[in-house]
């Protein structure tokens, strides 16, 4: 009896223990949901700021500067593409004033949105990144649409409506910076992640310039680019994948130009302009000429003999060229400077930002700003090969100075915050 008790007490401890140490492994083994979970919470996004009743404090002076510098720039702007286009459109039988009317209509509408733009938060734009995108995106296609699309220059980038005329890819540069400044932002944490950070952004510039490619935008993929390029290089990507992006970059810009002898012949005319003045360098040579004629302090406004119908495009993609021949040196170095102090308070602005996503969006549109007046100003004057871009507020092309001023109304509203209590 005592060794069957003991025999019976002994399973029952040999069970016991089973148990128990079944239980305290089922109590030690790691929770693979809970482990998701906490990965997942790491990996989650800094959240959107929350829309708080806002209290602003008195506008900062870069807000005035900013605001000041914008306004010079469009009405100089609006006074060179009337003098520009005036004696071109009434030579063709129009009236000399119709470049101009639908110029200053645009600005109209822009300055709507430059003061929309001041009035709402920055931030609230930062909630509406998807549907931003996806529109951008959608009107990437019209172009192509039968109909409604049509190509200027080789180029199938721009949708008519009756009288208007509109380009998509002017639209999507606004929408790559918000975008852009959205996603690094809530990834500021992972910004080396190849997956979380790395990958996105490459496909958003693969896709924002791979887009106006399709088109045969060369100019509209090389600000597109740069802008993502100046969103990551502000918020702190590493150089490493930087440099690999930008090399990246280049190579298909050089696959996008030797694909097409037009397209190569047109790049490289800029590096032989005396034996091309006569076919592909003809425009950069009649810029020339218009440019030296002005000397120190130009022929005076409307004294232009290169809009008399030798300067092609005089009104807008080498309205750099008019500015040089009517106002000198004096007004190409005041427009420029314009642009480098446009430049230098976007980056105060970014500097100064109440918060991170603020910072990204200000310094996306300096760079935005920036890089497309050295290309078009370098496509001018012959150091860059000529792309076909606006310079921004002064250029005829409803689309860029209606974006243009929208984008400089974002960047006021950073601005206008930063003394926010």
């Amino acid at each position: 009896m005592t060794s069957a008790i003991s025999v019976g007490d002994r399973r029952r401890a040999a069970l016991e223990r089973l148990h128990g140490g079944a239980e305290a492994t089922r109590r030690q083994r790691p929770n693979r949901s809970a482990d998701r979970t906490r990965v997942a919470e790491r990996r989650t996004r800094e959240p959107r700021a929350k829309l708080a009743p806002e209290a602003l404090g008195p506008p900062p002076g870069t807000f005035y500067a900013i605001a000041g510098v914008v306004s010079v720039l469009v009405m100089l702007g609006l006074v060179m593409v009337l003098s520009a286009s005036a004696v071109t459109e009434a030579n063709l039988g129009h009236s000399p004033y119709r470049i101009f009317a639908k110029q200053a209509m645009w600005a109209g509408l822009g300055l709507v949105a430059l003061v929309a733009m001041v009035k709402i938060s920055y931030r609230r734009w930062q909630r509406l990144v998807l549907p931003i995108a996806v529109l951008a995106v959608a009107a990437m296609a019209a172009p192509f649409a039968p109909g409604i699309g049509a190509s200027v220059n080789g180029a199938r980038s721009w949708v008519r409506v009756g009288p208007l005329s509109v380009q998509p890819s002017e639209f999507l540069k606004i929408a790559v910076v918000i975008v852009a400044a959205d996603l690094l932002t809530r990834r500021r944490d992972m910004l080396g992640d190849r997956i979380a950070t790395l990958f996105p952004l490459g496909a958003l510039a693969t896709i924002g310039a791979g887009l106006c490619l399709v088109q045969g935008d060369l100019g509209a993929a090389v600000v597109l680019g740069a802008i993502v390029f100046s969103v990551a290089w502000v918020a702190g990507v590493p150089v490493t994948p930087l440099s690999g992006m930008a090399v990246a970059a280049l190579g298909a810009v050089l696959l996008f130009v030797v694909s097409s002898p037009r397209r190569l012949n047109r790049f490289t005319a800029f590096m032989n302009i005396a034996e091309e003045k006569d076919h592909l360098a003809y425009q950069t040579y009649q810029g020339y000429l218009g440019m030296a004629s002005g000397g120190l302090s130009g022929s005076g406004i409307g004294g232009s003999n290169a809009k008399l119908g030798y300067l092609p495009y005089a009104h807008s993609d080498f309205i750099f060229a008019v500015i040089a021949d009517e106002l000198g040196l004096i007004g190409t170095v005041a427009v420029i400077g314009g642009f480098v102090m446009l430049l230098a308070l976007g980056v105060q602005t970014a500097i100064a930002a109440p918060d991170r996503f603020g910072m990204l969006l200000a310094g996306g549109i300096a760079a935005w700003f920036g890089v497309q007046a050295i290309v078009n100003i370098g496509g001018v004057v012959g150091f860059l090969p000529v792309t076909g871009l606006t310079l921004p507020f002064f250029s005829a092309g409803g689309s860029s100075l209606f974006v243009s001023m929208t984008a400089a109304g974002l960047l006021l509203s950073v601005a206008r915050r930063i003394n926010a209590r």
